[in-house]
């Protein structure tokens, strides 16, 4: 479903009300963890693509505990999630070595 659409209720049974309520609800949850894993992310590329290694030093950890909760919580799939952190952490590695010579 589209981000900001309202769920279409046919039925006016209390049951159906109230499933329709929860899944606004957990949507809501879902999007704010979703957001806060991807701004921790777009904020550690950008320190890398940037040079600032200490910077990534102090994004790096943070970054990938959100991404460890995100698993958690059910808003990425494991093996996404370690994707991320996998390409997050080479470019870390990479961009450190590049500013130690």
């Amino acid at each position: 479903m589209a981000q900001g659409q309202a769920t279409k209720i046919k039925k006016k049974k209390k049951s159906v009300l109230k499933r329709a309520a929860q899944s606004r609800q957990r949507a809501e949850v879902n999007r704010a963890n979703r957001t806060r894993v991807r701004t921790a992310m777009r904020r550690l590329r950008t320190a890398i693509t940037a040079g600032d290694v200490t910077a990534a030093t102090n994004l790096l950890h943070p970054t990938l505990s959100a991404i460890d909760q995100a698993i958690t919580k059910g808003v990425l799939h494991e093996n996404t999630a370690n994707r991320y952190k996998s390409r997050l952490t080479l470019a870390f590695n990479h961009a450190k070595a590049k500013g130690a010579k």
